[in-house]
């Protein structure tokens, strides 16, 4: 099975990475190279664990951004209208409405918000 290098870098084929890799010897020595890979490992490393970060810090933001919207959304002056719409409001916040009354449900949606 041969790998078609195409398709990592366009315009690049093996014998072109070969070439590549002889004048990045000459030009780094062969005591250089392991250095040279540590380094871009670990700056590799480091750039994952950076996007991570990031990725968990804007998950979580977002999550922050939409609970506050869902609670001013259904702020108890406009819950209190109807059935359906207190049930839908609990639904929003995580409440169970089965077998609540009203009372119970406006109740629950204030402690929540």
């Amino acid at each position: 099975m041969s790998l078609n290098y195409g398709l990592i870098i366009p315009g690049f084929g093996p014998s072109e990475m070969i070439i590549i890799a002889f004048i990045v010897m000459l030009l780094f020595g062969a005591k250089k190279l392991p250095e040279l890979a540590r380094s871009l490992g670990k700056s590799k490393g480091e750039f994952e664990k950076g996007k991570q970060d990031s990725e968990s810090k804007v998950k979580s933001e977002s999550k922050v951004k939409s609970e506050s919207k869902v609670k001013s959304e259904f702020k108890v002056e406009s819950v209190m209208k109807s059935r359906e719409e207190l049930e839908k409001a609990a639904k929003a916040l995580g409440i169970d409405p089965a077998g609540k009354s009203d009372s119970e449900l406006r109740d629950a949606i204030k402690q929540n918000l």
